[in-house]
Formats: structure tokens, C-alpha cells, sequence
């Protein structure tokens, strides 16, 4: 009888269910489980939007760090502008123009010197606020790619198979295996005492009861009811 189920599920006819993507469900058919995956997943969304956010700001805080250095690139880059200016008019002055431009030379270079410390200045503070920016996203991307995006998945595709077994009738057979795999004992004696003895004899009621019951752990109504 499983088998059969298996086989009916391969080859049932038609495309996906309504609520259904490529045989995935996006949400759950019954009410209060649906309002519980949609606000969950808003919830999921501004997390990664507050954890974006966050990563930004403390991004461009640290930037902030790099003004010093780039006024020291940029004074240094201007003062060396100017003494190699001074040094070039110094040096049209006929006989002594050589000795008295070599002083604005060094000068010129210790300020290129300065204008490039401001650089690197600006290359490590530029490195470290992109570590810190990624840094800051990992935890709660983690979270969200390892943790809830797992689970939400799961749940999607289990929810599909079962809207798709669930349209035919030896499919409702192994929607019933999984309620007497998956289900406390104390919801599965409800249905019967012995409830595994009358699964295996095919009992229709009791079949039906126990794919009821799987379909409403996964949120889903019955289309038989």
C-alpha cells in the first residue's frame, strides 16, 4: 500500500496545488499557523534589514576615523606642491639656483612622505571598517541562512508533499504512516486504542483520522472535509 502511495504521487496528473510553487507551499491553509509563518518572516526580514542597517553605520562611524589622514594627505600633498614651486623659481636664480634648491628638494620629499602616510592611514581605516561592517553581519546572516531559512524550507516542501499526497487516496495512506511515526501517542489512542493494528488493516476511518491529524500538524486543511 505504500508503494502504491509512492507510485500516485510520482504520477499524479496536473500542476501544482493552489498555494503550491513547483509542488513547494509557501503557508500554511489553516489560519493561525499562516499568521505565525507570515509574521515570522516579516520578523526575518527586518532582521536583516536592522543587521544591514547596523553594519552600515558602524561602517561609516569608522570612516570617520580616516578625516586625519585624509588632511594629512591632503596638506602634505599641498605643501609639497608648493616647496617644489618655490624650489623651481629658487633654483632660475643664476650661479647659486643648485645650492639653494636642494634644501626645498628634502623638504618637498618629507611632505610627499606625509601626504603618503595619510594614505595608508586611509587604506587601514578603510580595511578595518569593511571588517568590522562584515563582521557585524555574520551572527544574525548566520542565524538566518543556518537557522530559520533550514527550518522554513523544510517546512515548504513537507507541507507540499503533503497537500499533493493528501489529493489521493493511497497517498492519505503514508500521510497516515507519518502520523503514527511522528505524533504523540496521546493524540494517536485518541483516534483507537490500537490504533497501528487498525492501520494495518486498512481501517478507512482510521486511515483518514491519522492523515487529518498529519495534515494538521503541518497547518493544512483536508480537502476531503
Amino acid at each position: 500500500m505504500i508503494g502504491g502511495a509512492a507510485s500516485a504521487e510520482v504520477g499524479m496528473p496536473g500542476g501544482p496545488r493552489r498555494g503550491t510553487l513547483s509542488g513547494v507551499k509557501i503557508y500554511a491553509d489553516r489560519f493561525p499557523t499562516a499568521l505565525r509563518q507570515l509574521l515570522t518572516d516579516l520578523l526575518v526580514v527586518a532582521w536583516v534589514y536592522a543587521a544591514i542597517r547596523g553594519a552600515l553605520w558602524l561602517h561609516d562611524l569608522v570612516q570617520k576615523l580616516a578625516v586625519p589622514g585624509q588632511k594629512m594627505e591632503g596638506a602634505g600633498g599641498g605643501l609639497a606642491d608648493n616647496l617644489a614651486d618655490a624650489g623651481g623659481k629658487v633654483g632660475r636664480v643664476p650661479l647659486v639656483g643648485d645650492e639653494l634648491t636642494a634644501p626645498f628638494e628634502r623638504a618637498a620629499e618629507a611632505a610627499r612622505s606625509l601626504a603618503e602616510a595619510g594614505r595608508d592611514q586611509q587604506e587601514l581605516v578603510d580595511q578595518l571598517a569593511l571588517a568590522l561592517a562584515v563582521g557585524m553581519l555574520i551572527v544574525p546572516l548566520s542565524l538566518v541562512l543556518f537557522g530559520w531559512l533550514p527550518l522554513r524550507v523544510r517546512w515548504m516542501r513537507r507541507a507540499g508533499s503533503a497537500a499533493a499526497l493528501a489529493a489521493a487516496p493511497a497517498g492519505r495512506d503514508l500521510l497516515a504512516l507519518r502520523a503514527l511515526a511522528g505524533q504523540p501517542l496521546g493524540k494517536l489512542t485518541r483516534i483507537a486504542p490500537d490504533v497501528a493494528e487498525a492501520w494495518r488493516r486498512g481501517d478507512d476511518a482510521t486511515v483518514d483520522a491519522l492523515a487529518a491529524l498529519e495534515l494538521r500538524r503541518l497547518g493544512l486543511r483536508d480537502p476531503r472535509r
